[in-house]
Order: structure tokens, then C-alpha cells, then sequence
């Protein structure tokens, strides 16, 4: 459904084009500085979204590429190129900040960059905001309170599961709860 070529392919474009410039801002001593989030977020705010462009490592860029392309080709499908790109950023600024903000709470607050946090979103819509879960459940009459306790269950179970020592296991937990609720909501839906 998205227009004017695929949202996804402009996403990993976006993804290569930041890569290169954090590379290029090392020597500058400008790479923190520019990309990744850390508190308080007043300090250099725009990094609330270049940090969702923003991957340490090739092997963290592969990663959420691989992440993107598995989730974002469907995605797209469903809706239009300003609303993936607004969810993606939107959802990834979110688990970032949750991520600095709460973090803490598991360890030292540190900075945070990726885009895994707009990709567990991605995965949450796709779970949640699909046919085949609409036929499946949605006969089922679940207050909004059951409904919102079902998708942090789910949300923990799979970031526990998915997790790693090095992993932002709050903004991957943060990310898909938002697609969970997104999804059912069909949020990303064209009119």
C-alpha cells in the first residue's frame, strides 16, 4: 500500500547513510554526540531520533536490518509511507527514552542506539493486527484492563526470551507493548 517505493528500502538506506557518518564522527570525538541517547535528554535532544538510525557495531546494524526487512516488507503492505515512517521513529524515540528512564532500574544508566526498539513495535502490530489474530480472538470478549495485562505478559515473555546481556531489554519490551496496542487499535490502517 505504501507509495512512491518501499518504506523499508528507505529505512536501510537511512540505516547505511548513519553508520557511515557515525564512522566519520569518531575522529571528531563527535559520535556520541550525535547519536546516541543518553540522559537527560535535554542535553542533545535530537538524539531521541538519530539514535534509532544509529548502530554501534556492523554486527548490531546487520541484526536490526535483518529484524527490519523480516517486519517491514509486511508492514508496508498495510499502510502508507508517512505512517510507517512516523510509527517507526515514533515508536523507536519512545523505547529509547524508556530505555535511559528506566533502564537504571536493571543497571547503570548508559546511552542507548538502535533501531530494535521501532522493530519489537513493528513485530507487536504484525501480532496483533492481522486477520488471522482478528478471527482467532476476536470473538473473545476481553475488557480493555485484560486486554492491556495480555500484552505486557506478552511483551515481557518475549523480551525475556529474546534478550541478551548487551540487549536494551527496556526498549524491546517498551517497543513490542506499543505495537501490541498499535496493531490491535490497527493504528497504521489507510483509510
Amino acid at each position: 500500500m505504501a507509495r512512491g517505493g518501499s518504506p523499508t528500502i528507505t529505512t536501510l538506506s537511512i540505516f547505511v547513510v548513519v553508520f557511515l557518518l557515525e564512522w566519520a564522527a569518531v575522529p571528531f570525538g563527535l559520535s556520541g554526540t550525535l547519536f546516541v541517547l543518553h540522559p537527560p535528554v535535554a542535553v542533545h535532544p535530537w538524539t531521541v531520533v538519530t539514535s534509532v538510525y544509529a548502530h554501534q557495531t556492523l554486527d548490531h546494524l546487520l541484526a536490526n536490518s535483518a529484524g527490519l526487512l523480516v517486519t517491514g516488507f509486511l508492514l508496508e503492505r498495510k499502510t502508507t509511507s508517512l505512517r510507517y515512517h512516523v510509527f517507526f521513529v515514533g515508536t523507536g524515540a519512545l523505547a529509547g527514552v524508556a530505555q535511559i528512564t528506566l533502564g537504571d532500574l536493571f543497571g547503570p544508566a548508559t546511552g542507548v542506539l538502535g533501531a530494535s526498539g521501532a522493530i519489537f513495535a513493528f513485530l507487536g502490530y504484525l501480532l496483533t493486527g492481522n486477520r488471522l489474530t482478528e478471527t482467532v480472538v476476536g470473538g473473545v470478549a476481553l475488557s480493555t484492563r485484560v486486554q492491556v495485562l495480555a500484552f505486557l505478559l506478552v511483551a515481557a515473555v518475549v523480551t525475556l526470551a529474546t534478550g541478551s546481556a548487551r540487549a536494551a531489554l527496556v526498549a524491546h519490551f517498551t517497543g513490542l507493548f506499543l505495537g501490541l496496542l498499535a496493531g490491535r487499535a490497527h493504528l497504521l490502517r489507510a483509510r
